[in-house]
């Protein structure tokens, strides 16, 4: 029952979406729906924790044996709340910004949250790559229609990267497919032995895909550009959820069924995930336009992940979902802080700005708490995910190299924080300018908004106990599977 309703509730609203003229009713219909799956959300996790609501199996193509097979479990539960959180945020906070055929564009978000939802639920692979694609197609409609100057070049480099990450996940999923007599099953795939070279085919075609999603480089170079050029609540769900969706893939549909390969090559993937944290670190350090800014931290920041997922460890694993789920909370409260300054005083550029803790001491206040959670200070949520994937990787008996992995970590965060610091102190301190004279502090949306993100992470840092609860079966049975294999 759940599944179904989260699904359903966002794509009937979008659906309908299209048939209302007035922004303004657009933007409040969306806006009760998602609070609407949020409540949905909260009471599976509370009232309806069940097995039998958590659950949706019934056949879907009779032909092919495919099934709509839903399922919720620890992980699914920390990103379908991920999702379902922050929509009504992201549509709240930037309730002042205008567009141009707003009813379709509201549409099109919450056609996007549908896609979300049934990504993070699936345990049937044509049913995972269904949801994927109608998670992604919404956004280029959105980056191509409502995005900046540059949003075709953009939008089209877009679509050519997540095209053929899409085409190569659909060729192993079909080669998964006959490898399991017939099956899209997850149940299905975890059961199959392959030869050396059948696991190395497959699992680059799904690795390649999901390397797009996160991104991880050298992938990664349409990212920047993307979230640049996006509307900045496209810019969120891209960086605050959609990211996490390559991440979920390696964790579902890649460790637990193609685990030799994990092992084999994992020190590849583990140093491009070191390369991804430098790299994006040392040029995030160089940006003027925080959306670039950014960007490139959340780069810096999956890359620590993808190092946790392949020097695996049952801490290092739990971090990870634990992290995806604290990232996207820290990555969107920056966002909205972002756009607040760009609607404000039409600019994102930090060479621009300055002395904005005089004119706006709120949102001052809000960011730094935010910042620091993005530099995973103790006591903010991101302290607990990211001290677990280090613990996880130094522990790792999968490779020898963890104590380098740490190390280039911590100098990450290190990284991260110069970064992060300096920007607060160009944007925020000093003497105001002819740009920020005039400012005034941010409208009580915005301050909701930044308030329920820093009541979410300082909960969640200091009192981490129901995630980990939520995904310690799950870890387990990943960490089974792998070691069984």
């Amino acid at each position: 029952m759940v599944p179904v309703l989260l699904i359903l509730i966002p794509l009937i609203t979008g659906l309908a979406l299209f048939a209302i003229p007035k922004e303004a009713t657009a933007k409040a219909l969306a806006l009760f729906a998602s609070l609407l799956s949020l409540a949905v959300m909260l009471a599976a996790l509370s009232i309806w924790k069940d097995a039998d609501h958590l659950v949706y199996n019934q056949p879907w193509l009779g032909a092919l044996n495919s099934r709509f097979h839903f399922e919720l479990d620890g992980m699914s539960q920390l990103l379908c709340l991920l999702t379902t959180f922050s929509f009504p945020l992201i549509i709240y906070s930037t309730w002042d910004n205008s567009y141009k055929d707003g009813n379709r564009f509201m549409g099109l978000l919450m056609l996007s949250q549908a896609g979300l939802l049934g990504v993070f639920m699936a345990y049937d692979a044509l049913l995972f790559y269904f949801f994927w694609e109608l998670a992604l197609i919404p956004l280029y409609f959105l980056c191509s229609r409502w995005g900046g100057e540059k949003r075709i070049a953009v939008t089209f480099k877009f679509f050519i990267f997540t095209f053929l990450g899409s085409l190569l996940m659909l060729i192993g999923i079909i080669m998964l497919y006959n490898k399991a007599g017939g099956s899209f099953a997850w149940t299905d795939f975890i059961r199959l032995k392959f030869s050396f070279k059948e696991e190395a085919i497959m699992f680059s075609l799904l690795f390649v895909a999901f390397a797009v999603k996160m991104p991880l480089f050298p992938l990664h170079t349409w990212q920047p550009d993307t979230y640049e050029q996006a509307p900045t609540p496209v810019t969120m769900v891209l960086s605050a959820i959609m990211a996490k969706m390559g991440v979920f893939g390696l964790l579902r549909w890649l460790l637990p069924v193609m685990p030799t390969i994990s092992f084999q090559w994992g020190d590849n993937f583990a140093t491009l995930g070191v390369i991804s944290m430098l790299y994006a670190s040392f040029i995030a350090m160089k940006q003027d336009d925080l959306k670039r800014l950014v960007a490139y931290s959340s780069i810096a920041h999956i890359g620590l992940m993808v190092v946790a997922i392949f020097a695996p460890s049952t801490g290092g694993i739990q971090g990870v979902m634990i992290q995806m789920f604290n990232h996207g909370v820290n990555i969107l409260g920056m966002w909205i802080v972002v756009n607040a300054i760009e609607q404000k005083l039409g600019t994102r550029k930090i060479s621009e700005l300055g002395g904005l803790a005089q004119k706006a001491p709120a949102l001052t206040i809000l960011l730094v708490i935010v910042a620091l959670a993005n530099i995973a200070m103790p006591l903010t949520n991101a302290f607990i995910g990211e001290f677990m994937m280090f613990n996880g990787v130094l522990g790792s008996t999968a490779t020898k190299f963890g104590v380098a992995y740490a190390a280039a970590g911590g100098l990450t965060i290190i990284l991260s924080a110069v970064y992060t610091l300096r920007m607060i102190q160009r944007v925020f301190y000093g003497d105001t300018n002819a740009v920020t004279q005039q400012a005034s502090d941010v409208k009580l949306n915005v301050q909701v908004a930044l308030a329920i993100i820093v009541v979410a992470i300082l909960a969640v840092g200091i009192y981490p106990k129901p995630l980990l609860a939520l995904t310690s079966d799950v870890t387990n049975q990943i960490m089974t599977r792998i070691f069984i294999k």
